[in-house]
């Protein structure tokens, strides 16, 4: 059975249940992947609409045709009666999802040539995104039945189509270079000019990359170097207790666009850690994935049928794309999530550290306040034969003060406890 079917046969089952008491509830939010979009309910009263419901004998039914073609002054049997209500406007929600989600989601498939130069570097001639178009009659119907339901979820019903990809190199048809297996995106809009420069230098760093079957990528062996001789410039970079400027800040970006494209296919991933606090460009909490070189590093298994090969860019929209081309299996996989618990507000007060990097006595801000969470997403791969398995993936964000750092001598640098801060705040984490 295909998905969008089974979808389908949910829907109907449910229809058939009768609507619970309480009132539906106030958002509901569209899932599809990592991307999540939430809409008022309240903020749409067109999604409503007057019905005219009867009941025999008490029992709602199907009136008689006379009774409604003959106007509300036709007399009507003793057993029959009638109530005004509210039904729900399938194709007002059709125009919302369509204008609200379908205008971020949906995309024309894309085509690429794939090639190589005399000296053999990979090529791309065009760009091999898949098309993706939402079924807005099925999402509307979804939606009727979660918000009888009371239930604030869907799951969009969307239908990919692959790329026109043409593959001339025969060594890359040969590794089995022959579709769209799976896409990592992300989006970095209202990013400051040097963040932009660096996400844009560590993207192009892995484009034509190819990672063989059965191998392990590592995101920090790939992208090399991180300094001002590689290309980047300093921006804010997460160091422990504080966020200052250093080379590469905003690199994380582009490990979180590379990890969600194997985790939602259902690639293993070997090694990924989330940021020590929630960062907004992340979003939705639960599938970044940071990197610091050479410790912290983001590695999957290429447990596919054949290499991969990268094709990797930014475009003017400010999303950042892993295209991963390969040959697909008949893999299954479904991600659940975020749900977060155990929220904790940002402490009120703020946080003092000292550095030698500026001026004796100058005052910087080296982090903004951040609320703590916990964030878990499922997945599941079905694999025919095999059944299924269900995994977790969990998040720890810390609740950050409003951080400062004080500019000192070297010597009295020195006379502090190496590493040492002001005082030691509740919100830091034991040592082991």
């Amino acid at each position: 059975m295909k998905k969008s079917e089974l979808i389908l046969s949910l829907a109907i089952v449910l229809s058939g249940v009768p609507a619970l008491a309480h009132a539906a509830p106030p958002a509901v939010t569209f899932t599809y992947g990592h991307h999540l979009f939430t809409v008022s309910v309240s903020a749409h009263p067109e999604w409503r609409m007057p019905k005219e419901r009867w009941f025999y004998r008490g029992i709602e039914a199907v009136p008689p045709a006379r009774f409604l073609s003959c106007g509300k002054e036709t007399p009507i049997a003793k057993d029959w009666t009638r109530e005004q209500s509210s039904d729900w406007n399938a194709e007002a929600m059709m125009r919302t999802i369509d204008r609200d989600i379908g205008s971020v989601l949906n995309r024309e498939a894309g085509s690429v040539t794939i090639g190589r130069s005399a000296s053999g570097e990979i090529l791309f001639q065009g760009i091999g995104l898949t098309g993706r178009d939402i079924d807005l009659p099925l999402a509307a119907l979804l939606t009727k039945t979660a918000l009888d339901q009371d239930i604030p979820f869907v799951q969009l019903p969307v239908t990919e189509t692959q790329p026109t990809i043409t593959v001339n190199d025969p060594e890359l048809r040969n590794l089995g270079i022959k579709e769209v297996v799976t896409i990592g995106e992300s989006v970095f809009a209202k990013s400051p000019v040097n963040r932009r420069h660096n996400i844009g230098v560590g993207v192009s760093k892995f484009n034509g990359h190819l990672i063989p079957q059965g191998s392990v990528f590592s995101f920090n062996e790939t992208l090399g170097p991180v300094n001002d001789r590689t290309g980047y410039r300093k921006e804010l970079v997460i160091q422990g207790d504080a966020t200052i400027p250093d080379y590469g800040g905003g690199l994380c970006q582009v490990s979180t666009t590379a990890y969600r494209g194997p985790w939602e296919y259902g690639m293993p991933i070997v090694q990924r850690k989330n940021h020590s606090y929630a960062v907004s460009y992340y979003s939705p909490q639960g599938t970044d994935a940071t990197i610091y070189p050479p410790n912290v590093d983001m590695k999957f298994l290429n447990d596919t049928p054949g290499a991969l090969l990268l094709q990797t860019l930014t475009d003017k929209h400010d999303r950042a794309f892993y295209i991963y081309y390969g040959t697909r299996d008949d893999r299954k996989t479904e991600i659940f999530g975020p749900y977060v618990t155990d929220r904790v507000k940002a402490p009120e007060h703020e946080f003092i550290s000292y550095t030698t990097e500026i001026p004796v006595g100058e005052k910087r801000k080296a982090g903004e306040k951040h609320d703590g969470m916990k964030a878990m997403w499922y997945r599941t791969i079905t694999t025919p034969g095999s059944g299924s398995v269900l995994q977790y993936f969990y998040s720890f964000y810390q609740a950050r003060p409003l951080t400062f750092q004080i500019g000192v001598t070297a010597e009295d640098m020195a006379n502090r406890i190496p590493g040492a801060l002001s005082e030691s705040p509740s919100w830091l984490p034991s040592k082991p």
